[in-house]
């Protein structure tokens, strides 16, 4: 395969992102049997995809398209689906079997969700895609937008959204019950895949089951290296992935970003990190937030801290002061990732990815409580 036979601009035009028009196709073709199965076509079946593939059929779709630019994944999978068509360019999927299919699952790596995103909706299909939604504002727009224009079904894959955990966290946040919030801290110990490097030099012979060209996708064409990018290495490429805050903020400051109000940030500063390389995020590093005062809510300040503690590299996380009885309450650690919330009546704490599971601390009180047993968190209905 000749690994400089597309670029950037020719694989969107093919996607139909600069094609200005758009294809009109209903989500729901006028007159089907609203009794009949969802068709259901899923971009990305190997990972993520697999879990996304099977719990679109065990929700009561018919699996009529599967997508993958790895064979191996993709014939695995077409052995449970064998009724389902095979593509390795999602582009040809939708172009051939679009007329059958009502919406679309997307599990790729984020530089394709924009581009398979979008050309979905153009074409009038619902669309689940995974997070982060996108890899750039434009296309989360261009997406939202679509979503109105065509009154599609749109879901992200943020599964913490649904728990009444989280939503509890929220409850308690806006009740009050730590007053008024001055600051946020998140912290978590992505990555777990390779960043902090350079590119290698050379290339290596693309396997035949590969498709190459659709896994650069819009990125600049770049020499195939083995083990490199494919599979599960490309997170921690700025051409491919979004690093830990795209992996991970989605999930950990879910919680936050909806007790707190958040909305748009007025400054964005990275404050430390351990080495800024040119194709990958860093190994490690500290962000800060601040956003204005909104809906009733004083200014706050957000920090974002990121590293493994497995790596080479210490990893940047809040000041023992900010988290000295997050702590105490796990038994002299800090855990791999968590959210505190500070108020000037008090804290509460998130000791895992997805909001669910609060405990609370008043500034008279020596350390954390369950908010399930906490008196001031009994009181909120």
């Amino acid at each position: 395969m000749d690994q400089s036979s597309t670029n950037r601009r020719q694989f969107i035009k093919k996607s139909g992102l600069l094609a200005g028009g758009t294809f009109g196709m209903p989500a729901f073709v006028s007159g089907k049997n609203l009794n009949s199965k969802i068709q259901v076509a899923c971009i990305g079946v190997g990972g993520k995809g697999r879990s996304d593939t099977m719990n679109a059929a065990k929700c009561g779709g018919e699996i009529v398209g599967l997508c993958d630019i790895d064979g191996g994944k993709l014939d695995e999978m077409a052995k449970r689906y064998s009724k389902a068509a095979k593509y390795s360019d999602f582009r040809e999927m939708l172009t051939k079997i679009g007329d059958k299919v009502d919406a679309v699952t997307i599990s790729t790596p984020d530089h394709l969700h924009g581009v398979a995103g979008i050309m979905a909706m153009q074409m009038g299909k619902n669309v689940f895609c995974q997070k982060p939604l996108t890899q750039t504002v434009w296309e989360s727009r261009m997406m939202r937008n679509l979503s109105r224009e065509k009154k599609l079904a749109t879901q992200m894959g943020n599964q913490g959204s649904a728990g009444s955990g989280l939503r509890r966290s929220v409850e308690l946040v806006q009740a009050g019950v730590i007053g008024n919030p001055k600051e946020l801290h998140v912290w978590t110990n992505r990555p777990v895949w390779p960043q902090g490097l350079d590119r290698p030099a050379g290339a290596d012979p693309i396997p035949d089951n590969l498709n190459w060209d659709c896994f650069i996708g819009p990125a600049q064409m770049r020499p195939y290296k083995k083990g490199v990018y494919h599979d599960f290495k490309w997170r921690g490429w700025s051409d491919f992935g979004t690093g830990a805050l795209g992996d991970m903020a989605c999930h950990t400051v879910n919680m936050p970003f909806r007790a707190l109000k958040l909305g748009y940030p007025t400054k964005i500063e990275c404050e430390m990190a351990s080495r800024i390389y040119d194709e990958t995020y860093p190994l490690t590093s500290r962000v800060r937030f601040e956003f204005p005062e909104r809906e009733g809510l004083p200014p706050l300040k957000f920090w974002w801290y990121d590293g493994n503690p497995r790596q080479s590299f210490d990893p940047v996380r809040p000041k023992t002061e900010i988290v000295s009885e997050v702590i105490a309450l796990r038994g002299g650690k800090l855990p791999g990732s968590g959210a505190v919330i500070v108020g000037d009546k008090g804290k509460l704490f998130s000791q895992d990815d997805y909001g669910g599971d609060p405990y609370v601390m008043l500034n008279d009180e020596k350390g954390y409580s369950d908010a399930g047993q906490h008196e001031a968190c009994k009181a909120i209905p």
